[in-house]
């Protein structure tokens, strides 16, 4: 069972939920989801990552990799140190940087690894995280504190360096669909008595196509009934970043799947999940503004996007094959008493195991103009695993 909203969270809920029937009502009625999912997370004051509440963490409604433990964000110094060194007098760009933690951490490590970037730059959606992040980066020493900067948009001069997101693909919007014998269904959202309900209209012409070209790459058509989603914006999401990296490494984590594992027919309801203090739910139209909406990643679909902006796929793995092959084992080492190797150690685990973060999350590699392997996917390496073309050079 959920918690209750609060007092606050229900006027701002309620706030959301009129602002949303309005543009029912404008739409004529219905709005497909992907409309939706935007004004529920990103709707100017109103929006999840767009209002003040506590979203990371123990007291917000859920955690990340790079909240959990330091550990994480020191095996990611590791590659960006390794990009770095290819890349003499390369930045890196944090896309969505959370409470900070991730960005401090990194930058400790690539001092102590005496490979720091010329500038640390985060790009942030959500005031109340930037606002959050420039509180703890400012504990930093100076040396690595004058370091950041805060953008409004990708860089608009050629970029070389790292770009990392960690846990942002999943945050983009999508259109959900509903595969019929002859044809497919939109699944949307439309008005209720007392709040909101999904609703069905026929597919337009852009989300027929993308669903044929999907029942096509996947060599047998969904069956009719099966519901998923279909993230129309990952491509022009990655072109946007593509077009300002000249020479350098994206390093994309996030929980997802390749996409015959993602549209295998015993996952026939989609991915969509929400976050509402650290409890998983899977109603999207309720406690608007105040939980998080995500749906998992076709990496498949992310790769190619990578391909057609001009990137080449540099490795993909789980969160253990990274985490191993950059060195955890090592970190683990470091510790300098069995009470800090105890507690590195419960920490590595939580990161590590199948039944935690270690498979469900993923990191996706793309490049331009890098020609060695990263040491990322030296322990494991599953680029096959996103398609016959996932190698293939730009």
């Amino acid at each position: 069972m959920l918690p209750e909203l609060n007092e606050a969270e229900a006027a701002h809920s309620a706030a959301l939920l009129a602002r949303i029937t309005r543009h029912i009502s404008e739409a004529g009625g219905f709005i497909d989801f992907e409309t939706f999912m935007n004004l529920a997370l990103y709707a100017p004051g109103l929006g999840y990552y767009s209002a003040g509440s506590t979203k990371i963490g123990a007291a917000g409604d859920f955690t990340t990799a790079a909240e959990m433990s330091d550990l994480f964000a020191r095996c990611v110094a590791r590659q960006c140190a390794q990009v770095l060194l290819l890349t003499p007098g390369g930045s890196i760009l944090e896309l969505g940087a959370g409470t900070g933690r991730m960005a401090a951490a990194v930058l400790r490590e690539l001092a102590a690894l005496d490979a720091l970037p010329e500038h640390y730059d985060i790009l942030e959606v959500s005031a109340d995280l930037a606002e959050r992040q420039r509180q703890r980066l400012a504990a930093l020493p100076q040396e690595l504190r004058s370091r950041v900067r805060w953008l409004q948009q990708p860089p608009a001069t050629p970029f070389h360096g790292v770009m990392l997101a960690n846990e942002v693909l999943d945050a983009l919007p999508c259109r959900r669909f509903v595969a019929r014998a002859a044809s497919f269904e939109e699944l949307g959202v439309t008005r209720a008595p007392n709040g909101l309900a999904w609703a069905t209209r026929p597919a337009d012409a852009v989300l027929t196509t993308a669903v044929r070209e999907l029942n096509a790459a996947l060599g047998a058509p969904l069956a009719p009934g099966y519901a998923s989603e279909l993230c129309l914006l990952v491509e022009p999401w990655i072109a946007s970043l593509a077009a300002s990296l000249s020479r350098g490494a994206m390093l994309l984590f996030d929980y997802g799947l390749p996409r015959a594992q993602y549209y295998h027919p015993d996952r026939s309801g989609g991915t969509v999940s929400c976050h509402f203090k650290h409890r998983v739910h899977f109603d999207p139209l309720i406690h608007l503004g105040v939980q998080d909406i995500t749906a998992w990643v076709d990496f498949t679909r992310v790769a190619r996007a990578g391909q057609a902006a001009g990137l080449a796929v540099l490795g993909f793995c789980t969160q253990s094959g990274f985490l191993l092959g950059t060195g955890i084992d090592e970190l683990l080492r470091e510790a300098q008493d069995a009470v800090e190797h105890a507690r590195l150690s419960g920490e590595a685990r939580r990161l590590l195991m199948p039944g935690e973060m270690g498979e469900a999350f993923k990191l996706l590699a793309l490049g331009r103009g890098i020609d060695v392997p990263l040491v990322s996917f030296t322990h494991q390496d599953l680029t096959d695993s996103l398609g016959p073309d996932a190698r293939e050079l730009p």
